[in-house]
């Protein structure tokens, strides 16, 4: 490189799946972060940039327009482009870790394409959609291709019902189990939505034990055996909140005992995209005793609540009327937006990205805060302090006085598990300046004194 670029560390690009352009642009972030160019400071020229990484000036002007994107440069005509300045104080801006949202990684380009795309077809709808109730057969035909592909070998376009967004479809499974089951059972902590889903159709939600894997088979067997719960609500991959991966053993073992005591499995699957271990859905195993869900809003893009249901063959017409009677159906215009980006590889490109940015995430949060073993060390959207629920919650109040939102610890562990923890989200920050000086607010907060971080 030369003297100018020796600024930027001796840094080589990222080892991911993403684009050129985009490992080069972690690249500079990564140099930021670790302070070879302080805020305020000038980037080295595109063309000293090029040399140094040894990639083609298109490449580092793409790279340049990511980070501009992300917030981190900023370029002043004549002048060359600039790291931003410094964040506000504490005092002034919250870093909200309480929303499991992932950043926007589709370019507003390649959104806005896709939704003009999405406008035109559903502009040739008959009476604009209403006709499909559970989304259209091309719209089908889509995302059970996407399914196929990515989590779900044969997926089948006649055995998916679209809805709006996994939140809802979570709520469609355990509405049509209901009237079968009058609880559910699932981890000790689980995902708030579940709980709240369970909640509003009368549900008992029942705690069971769970090691590294997931749920342990033995106490599964013990609490479905005390009652009439034939209901399993889990999410076998980055579980929510407590982050670990379910693999296949442990899937069958589990199978296993609701086979035995004839429940039925809701398998959440909306992070399914981060597995590495390789196990096959639950769906696949068992398609007559799964209730599938997942949606495009954690692997494509938050803003599309677009969400897929495959229940068993037998449910999928009951579920249909129920959708008809909430909502009639999923918007024709967000789903299409979500099958338009599927159709242009965006998909794929956002995965990617999002997979690269949790694993550089995590590696942050356990170099400041002391962390146990992570269950996922090669990505995930979220980590699982555990600690005592009264010392969770106080560390919640006083990282609120300091400017760090974090999820009320109460509102995801499951009454009578005696669990207790906080999550940390931490994709949901737009960068990763936010997410370190939060991470460091909560870690002086664990360490020191009330009086210790200010």
């Amino acid at each position: 490189m030369s003297s100018n670029v020796l600024s930027l560390g001796d840094l080589s690009l990222p080892d991911t799946d993403l684009p050129l352009p985009e490992r080069l642009a972690d690249a500079i972030e990564t140099a930021i972060l670790r302070g070879n160019i302080k805020p305020g400071q000038k980037l080295p020229t595109h063309r000293e940039i090029s040399k140094g990484f040894d990639v083609s000036i298109g490449t580092v002007t793409k790279a340049i327009d990511s980070l501009s994107r992300r917030g981190i440069v900023r370029g002043e005509i004549g002048r060359g482009t600039f790291v931003q300045d410094a964040e506000p104080s504490r005092e002034t801006k919250v870093v909200d870790l309480s929303i499991n949202g992932p950043p926007q990684v589709v370019k507003p380009e390649v959104m806005a394409a896709a939704a003009e795309r999405a406008a035109r077809y559903v502009a040739g709808l008959p009476n604009g959609g209403y006709v499909d109730l559970t989304g259209t057969l091309e719209q089908r035909v889509t995302l059970a291709g996407w399914l196929g592909r990515t989590r779900l070998e044969g997926a089948l376009a006649d055995d998916l019902v679209l809805c709006v967004g996994a939140q809802h479809g979570i709520f469609l499974c355990l509405a049509d189990l209901a009237e079968q089951s009058p609880a559910i059972a699932t981890e000790g902590a689980t995902f708030n939505g579940a709980m709240v889903a369970a909640e509003n159709l009368g549900m008992k939600v029942l705690p069971v034990r769970y090691d590294d894997e997931g749920m342990i088979p033995d106490d599964l067997d013990r609490v479905l055996r005390q009652g009439k719960c034939k209901v399993v609500y889990t999410t076998p991959v980055c579980q929510n909140p407590l982050g670990f991966e379910t693999g296949l053993q442990r899937r069958k073992d589990i199978l296993a005992v609701c086979r035995k005591h004839d429940a039925y499995i809701v398998e959440d699957d909306i992070y399914g995209f981060y597995g590495t271990k390789g196990a096959p859905t639950y769906k696949a195993l068992a398609p007559e005793k799964v209730y599938y869900v997942t949606s495009l809003s954690k692997n494509l893009s938050p803003v599309l609540r677009a969400g897929i249901v495959i229940p068993p063959k037998e449910r999928r017409k009951r579920i249909a009327v129920r959708l008809r009677a909430e909502v009639w159906g999923a918007s024709s215009l967000s789903t299409g937006t979500g099958c338009a980006l599927i159709e242009m590889g965006a998909d794929v490109t956002a995965a990617g990205h999002l997979k690269a940015e949790a694993r550089e995430r995590l590696k942050l949060a356990a170099g400041i805060i002391n962390l146990p073993a992570l269950p996922m060390p090669e990505g995930a959207p979220h980590v699982w302090l555990p600690m005592p629920l009264l010392e969770a919650e106080k560390l919640a109040r006083r990282a609120s006085e300091h400017g760090v939102r974090l999820t009320p610890p109460d509102s995801m562990v499951v009454e009578g598990s005696g669990v207790g923890g906080i999550r940390l989200c931490v994709l949901a920050p737009l960068g990763r300046n936010d997410l370190e000086r939060a991470l460091r607010t909560i870690a002086g907060l664990i360490s020191g004194p009330d009086e210790a971080v200010i």
